[in-house]
């Protein structure tokens, strides 16, 4: 069997010049690929496992993101592990909140955007930038948010033209809207956000910042069933990035622990956490 003139060759639209943008190019070119552009089945709506509570905060280097481990499926434990933190690129983190299998696929996608970017471009996308195209992927997933599959992420990193950390929130429209000083989302998120607004200050150092992230994190869980609180049993801590000017890096288990410990140790005798 003979092969032809064009075999092993690629098709002529990855050899042609276009966007900077994978996503654009996924959807000219493959749009059955993305998870916007999946067709559901007809029928009512149905429940699938939720990432729950996302927080982060700014302190004099950079910013602190932080999220419990527990996804839920209705009133059901789906997972007590799930990861719900990522590295987005170098400079910048990003924590799901939402359907949990959409959100994820979504992160995957927006880690892929950023780095087609930066080849391409060969430089960085600028903070602003990252937000703003996270942005126009959850505004493409709106005819799935409308079936019941939402996503609602929480975007930060380091911004190397301001030398500061940033938080951008959304909605899920696609709606992004720059927040002051810390935030949260998920459902423990009022919870995490009334604890983190009487422990924040200006000038935190990173340990610090780190210690009211975890912190807020048990207040939310203290009240909202759908967070998982740190489960020393089965030795498993929140996740937790911290991104500076020297990048991001994930906290290890056995410092985890030891904040962890300090949090509960604090908290014998004084369950609210009162100052």
């Amino acid at each position: 069997m003979s092969l032809g003139p064009d075999a092993g060759r690629l098709p002529a639209a990855f050899l042609a010049a276009g966007s900077s943008s994978f996503t654009e190019f996924v959807g000219a070119h493959a749009p059955q690929l993305l998870p916007s552009r999946r067709p559901l089945p007809p029928g009512g709506a149905f429940e699938a496992p939720h990432g729950t509570t996302i927080a982060a905060l700014t302190f004099a280097g950079g910013v602190v993101m932080a999220g419990d481990r527990r996804a839920t499926l209705g009133n059901i434990i789906a997972n007590r592990d799930m990861e719900k933190v990522f590295a987005a690129d170098e400079y910048s983190a990003v924590g799901i909140a939402g359907t949990a299998g959409i959100a994820i696929e979504l992160v995957k996608l927006f880690q892929v955007e950023l780095e087609h970017y930066e080849k391409i471009e060969g430089t960085l996308l600028s903070l602003e930038g990252k937000a703003n195209r996270l942005a126009s992927m959850i505004r493409a997933n709106l005819g799935m948010a409308m079936q019941g599959l939402s996503v609602v992420p929480l975007f930060a990193g380091y911004d190397l033209d301001r030398s500061q950390g940033r938080i951008f929130s959304y909605d899920v429209t696609g709606g992004c809207y720059e927040e002051k000083d810390h935030h949260s989302v998920g459902s423990g998120s009022l919870f995490a956000r009334g604890a983190i607004r009487k422990l924040w200050r200006p000038g935190l150092s990173t340990d610090e910042g780190v210690s009211v992230a975890v912190e807020a994190l048990y207040d939310a869980a203290d009240d909202d069933s759908a967070t998982g609180g740190p489960d020393l049993g089965r030795g498993i801590w929140p996740t937790v990035a911290v991104v500076d000017q020297d990048g991001v890096r994930f906290l290890p288990d056995d410092v985890l622990q030891g904040v962890v410990e300090q949090v509960i140790a604090g908290r014998q005798g004084n369950p609210g956490g009162a100052r």
